[in-house]
């Protein structure tokens, strides 16, 4: 690869930013286990300090569970507003360094400096500046990640947090992939890891030596992704203008389910973490959909659209349910999926109905 045709990517992603906003905005917060959400019988952690990490706490996790691991939690009600306040300061920031700003999330985001508007010498240093500046501006801590394109940037990001800055220069690619642990791959969660253990596949020098022929068999689409991402190949550009078509979560369970009765548990808590979801990426759509995937890895879908903005929790609830009480079990469940789509574009307009 000449020099000429390689891209400087960074990856800028807050540390614990929910839960470090609260600390920074409460003093009395500051280096104790904080955890972001309800405290209650049927609460959620919606984001956890790194304090809180330690003993175990994570996003998504019941706020029992999140109370046992680790006694003297504090919880803190999320205040969304307050965390779009500063992630519109961090995002300003970016766009001082370079117009092709990507945002993945209210907290983290891949910025294509190739070309940069303060004319600094290197990726690092635009890094390194960008840092100093997020904290000096709004008190909190940003990790980045540095490479040729956005695979390896994500991964750099993560690869010394919290306070990292990582860079994998081009001649480091092929070796710090074939050592990586396939766990840390982008785009390989925890059930293909396993998938990948059992035949054999445990860091990226295993990955590739597979062919594109045998990756594709065993994982699909998904082969052809990671026939390419352990050669460090990943063309995608940093696109300042991606619309989010959809927000979804899914759980392959340990234990295949069997009734109804257990999958409208499991559901549930799906739901809370859509909801969590669709409220830090904003997103607004009409369409609620469910995937099931059987013990026989048989998948269906199912779908409903109304003519509003899906967005309460409890009309989530009730749709999915719905959707799940149109199903007939035919066998047992391995995953359950549940997400929103069909996103309402600002100039469309929807036709109303009226009771009379």
């Amino acid at each position: 690869m000449s020099e000429d045709v390689i891209r400087k990517i960074i990856h800028i992603d807050m540390d614990a930013f929910f839960a470090s906003v609260e600390q920074k905005d409460n003093p009395e917060l500051k280096g104790k286990a904080v955890a972001v959400g309800g405290g209650g019988d049927r609460g959620v952690v919606a984001a956890a300090s790194y304090e809180a990490r330690k003993f175990g706490v994570r996003s998504a996790m019941p706020s029992k569970t999140a109370l046992k691991r680790c006694p003297h939690l504090i919880f803190v009600k999320p205040r969304h507003s307050r965390y779009k306040e500063i992630s519109d300061q961090i995002m300003t920031i970016f766009h001082e360094f370079t117009d092709l700003v990507e945002p993945l999330s209210i907290d983290e985001a891949f910025l294509d400096v190739s070309r940069n508007k303060m004319g600094l010498p290197s990726a690092t240093a635009i890094a390194v500046e960008i840092r100093r500046r997020v904290k000096e501006e709004t008190g909190l801590i940003a990790s980045a990640g540095i490479s040729v394109n956005k695979f390896l940037a994500k991964i750099a990001s993560d690869y010394q947090k919290p306070d990292g800055l990582f860079v994998i220069k081009p001649k480091m690619v092929e070796s710090f992939i074939e050592k990586l642990s396939i766990e840390k791959f982008f785009g390989v969660g925890k059930v293909t890891a396993e998938k990948m253990h059992q035949i054999g596949i445990f860091h990226g020098k295993d990955l590739k030596k597979r062919s594109l022929l045998e990756l594709t068999r065993l994982f699909g689409k998904n082969g052809a992704y990671y026939y390419n991402i352990v050669r460090g190949i990943d063309n995608r550009e940093v696109d300042p203008h991606r619309i989010r078509k959809s927000v979804s979560t899914e759980n392959t369970f340990l234990d295949d389910i069997r009734t109804k009765k257990q999958l409208k548990i499991r559901l549930e808590e799906l739901i809370l973490d859509l909801h969590r979801r669709l409220q830090r990426t904003k997103f607004k759509g009409r369409t609620i959909n469910m995937k099931i995937k059987y013990s026989s890895f048989e998948q269906i879908t199912r779908s409903r659209t109304v003519l509003h903005e899906i967005t309460d929790y409890k009309e989530i609830v009730e749709l999915s349910n719905s959707l799940l009480d149109q199903l007939e079990l035919t066998d047992s469940v391995r995953l359950l999926g549940v997400g929103i789509s069909n996103q309402i574009k600002h100039n469309e307009v929807i036709q109303l109905t009226f009771d009379f």
